[in-house]
């Protein structure tokens, strides 16, 4: 009963320990966003903190960041911060996005997202958490990969069902349109709209 009890606090302390006045340490933020793509890539990315500041100058042009404001007293897991890796063609993206512009992209781009993400309606815009709003598609992201297309065109006649468990389109006809890529734990969230056997 004891050793429950030790483990307990020192579980409670470890949880407390990511928070520094009311936000997240920069230590649990660079943490936190790196492993929102593989090791490899996440190990050397710039890290951008909820504050817009750099945390961490990187070495192979991948930008991790997290996608969601930070609330008030702070992320309380990595889930919640829907953080992403973006190569640099994504973050034009990620930068559009976020601005409500048009995404100029050179190229293709990629976004590594494995902590997944809070949701969206798959075919509207901004409407990112929005989980309780009556969203007719709406799915919660478990881990996953994203390909930003330079041509929106070019993910025409893709499927737009994220019920299969196979790559879908995701905002198809918006500018932001982009092909999501289920990698394993992708249902975490949402396992009702996993494949089922029939």
């Amino acid at each position: 009963m004891k050793f429950a009890l030790m483990m307990f606090i020192l579980a409670a302390l470890n949880l407390s320990a990511g928070h520094h006045e009311g936000r997240n340490s920069a230590e649990w933020e660079i943490k936190t966003y790196s492993s929102a793509a593989p090791a490899f890539i996440g190990d050397h990315a710039t890290i951008i903190g909820a504050s817009g500041k750099v945390l961490r100058e990187g070495t192979n042009g991948w930008r991790c960041e997290p996608f969601m404001p930070m609330p008030e007293g702070g992320f309380k897991h990595p889930h919640e911060s829907a953080a992403a890796c973006s190569d640099k063609n994504a973050v034009a993206w990620a930068n559009a996005y976020k601005s409500q512009g048009k995404p100029e992209l050179e190229a293709d781009g990629w976004i590594w997202m494995l902590h997944g993400d809070l949701g969206v309606d798959n075919f509207i815009p901004y409407t990112d958490g929005q989980k309780d709003s009556g969203h007719k598609h709406f799915i919660e992201s478990g881990a996953h990969l994203m390909l930003m297309p330079k041509d929106p065109a070019s993910l025409k006649g893709q499927s737009t069902d994220y019920t299969t468990g196979g790559p879908y389109v995701m905002f198809e006809g918006t500018p932001y349109v982009h092909l999501m890529i289920p990698v394993a734990g992708y249902y975490d969230y949402q396992p009702e709209s996993k494949p089922h056997s029939h």
